[in-house]
């Protein structure tokens, strides 16, 4: 036994008031550079929030054969014209990619519940052909626990403005991180959580990154080892911005999503060690612990 504690020991300072972390000398040196220069999320200028819970998907998703087939029952051109308003693209937590996601052709018929002093709720009878097809379903609509003001209505939503926002989106409960960019105002199911606000293209790059799957390692596990990355999970992780970057990785993130290349990935991962300051054997440890964590999960 000494004989292994004397090859294995680390050297840790515990001089402080802060919590113990045994980390070898390396993890030390990569933690106090994280914690340097970067900022925690919550402190950033940006709003994190969960996806939408509906109650019951099978009423309130559709496919696009069935959004087809609700828009040609409408009687009228401002009725149809309101209905494609209200079904809009949603996302789930299987659609999200890296960077991108998948085009899944599902929509959320989007009967919310309004919000308090800026938005009234939808009032189904101004959507007659809705009603018709949600009325398929008033057995369980009417007595799911996560519904509106009527059974018809979704749950209270106070951020559902932010959707309609460029976004970062992620699913919550996953074996490998991917956060994917919308700047089309999909929708994302609660399997999914979301962020908007400033330098969002900046912040996808970052948590796509080699050191943004090192920063969130320590996130909460299932029983069978997937990560749970929900808001509280996510608001501590340490991100610095640096608006010499800022713009790159923008237009990385542009290429990416049009044309994913080894090359664009390479030069994302090399932006976002620069930043942070790693140097080349820092760097190289954190590369081989996301490909060994990866390759167990």
């Amino acid at each position: 036994m000494s004989d292994f504690v004397q090859q294995q020991n680390s050297i840790c300072d515990f001089s402080h008031s802060d919590s113990w972390v045994i980390l070898s000398p390396i993890e030390q040196s990569i933690k106090r550079k994280i914690e340097k220069v970067g900022t925690p999320l919550k402190d950033w200028d940006i709003q994190i929030n969960y996806g939408i819970k509906t109650g019951f998907n099978e009423a309130f998703i559709i496919s696009t054969k069935k959004r087809e087939e609700i828009l040609a029952n409408c009687q009228t051109e401002d009725e149809r014209k309101k209905t494609s308003e209200l079904i809009r693209p949603i996302l789930r937590g299987r659609d999200i990619k890296r960077y991108g996601y998948v085009d899944n052709g599902l929509f959320l018929i989007n009967t919310h519940n309004g919000i308090r002093n800026k938005l009234p709720r939808i009032d189904i009878n101004d959507y007659p052909a809705v009603k018709t097809h949600l009325d398929q379903y008033w057995d369980r609509i009417s007595t799911r626990a996560d519904k509106g003001d009527t059974p018809y209505n979704l749950r209270n939503c106070a951020y559902l403005e932010d959707f309609s926002k460029p976004k970062i989106i992620w699913k919550r409960i996953g074996s490998i991180l991917r956060f994917s960019y919308d700047s089309k105002g999909c929708l994302g199911l609660d399997s999914t959580c979301f962020a908007t606000g400033q330098h969002i293209e900046y912040l996808c790059c970052v948590l796509n990154s080699l050191m943004g799957h090192y920063l969130l390692k320590d996130s909460p596990k299932t029983g069978t080892g997937d990560l749970l990355v929900s808001v509280q999970a996510i608001e501590p992780a340490c991100i610095p911005y640096n608006s010499q970057y800022d713009e790159r990785l923008s237009s990385l993130l542009t290429a990416q999503i049009t044309n994913s290349s080894n090359v664009i990935e390479k030069e994302i991962n090399d932006i976002v060690f620069t930043i942070y300051s790693l140097s080349p054997i820092e760097r190289e440890y954190v590369t081989q612990f996301v490909k060994l964590s990866q390759q167990s999960q």
